[in-house]
């Protein structure tokens, strides 16, 4: 169970604001960038599972600033064939959570989202940069991208990876992109506090925690809202499916 005495050196306080600040930003900007927020909250927890319970509230405050923010660019057409699954990925992950050790979470995890990166990459340059990859709206591969991002999320908050993979794949602009991820992962993690309440990864102790880092995240949302608006389309998917590879590879390693 999480305890305030885990907190203790200043240099740990510090990497968790830095976190807490970049959650900020990947819900406003890029969301390749939440793999890294767990990675740094990994460094300032000794549990790695424990700090995937401290990171959720913290997202769901970014989640709702996204959402009042990019609400109106929302396309719902692009999310309804994967929540079913989804679910079913939390499902899934609920169970593994207390059967799989943190190392083979992090092999697994960081191996789909390498070879997810790798795929997106040829598929841009074989299909040339204004087409979109059709293959990827058939049913049986959002089926699986919407388990893989339900189990990855729950076991290491790591299906934002995946999601901007999908949502680059189906060639959705920048602001499209902010937004239909934003209402995604409202309520995907919110779907999720009951799961990370039992296994007693969220409590009343750690939500204290959340609240003195929350500041942090608004402060960090503010500065995504301004870089979304300054940055061009082709740039902003390089950036994402970059950050996607990156986290990928800091997973294994």
């Amino acid at each position: 169970m999480f305890q305030w005495r885990m907190i203790i050196e200043p240099w740990q306080w510090a990497v968790a604001a830095l976190a807490a600040l970049m959650v900020g930003v990947t819900k406003t900007a890029a969301s390749g960038l939440g793999i890294l927020v767990v990675a740094l909250f990994a460094l300032a927890i000794p549990s790695t599972k424990q700090a995937s319970g401290l990171v959720l509230p913290l997202l769901i405050f970014g989640d709702f600033v996204a959402v009042f923010s990019y609400r109106r660019h929302m396309q719902w057409r692009f999310l309804w064939r994967l929540f079913p699954w989804t679910a079913l990925g939390v499902v899934l992950g609920y169970y593994a959570l207390g059967h799989i050790s943190d190392r083979h979470a992090r092999y697994l995890i960081g191996g789909i989202i390498l070879a997810l990166s790798a795929s997106s990459y040829w598929q841009r340059f074989r299909a040339g940069p204004l087409e979109k990859n059709d293959a990827l709206m058939h049913w049986g591969v959002a089926a699986g991208v919407g388990i893989l991002a339900g189990f990855t999320t729950l076991v290491a908050n790591a299906a934002g990876p995946l999601m901007s993979i999908y949502l680059i794949a189906m060639r959705l602009p920048k602001m499209e992109y902010v937004g239909t991820a934003a209402v995604f992962f409202m309520l995907l993690n919110l779907f999720k506090v009951p799961f990370m309440v039992k296994l007693g990864l969220i409590t009343i102790a750690s939500f204290g925690f959340n609240l003195v880092l929350a500041p942090a995240v608004f402060a960090g949302a503010l500065a995504g809202r301004w870089l979304i608006t300054r940055i061009n389309q082709r740039l902003f998917e390089e950036i994402v499916l970059a950050m996607s590879a990156i986290a990928g590879l800091l997973l294994i390693l």
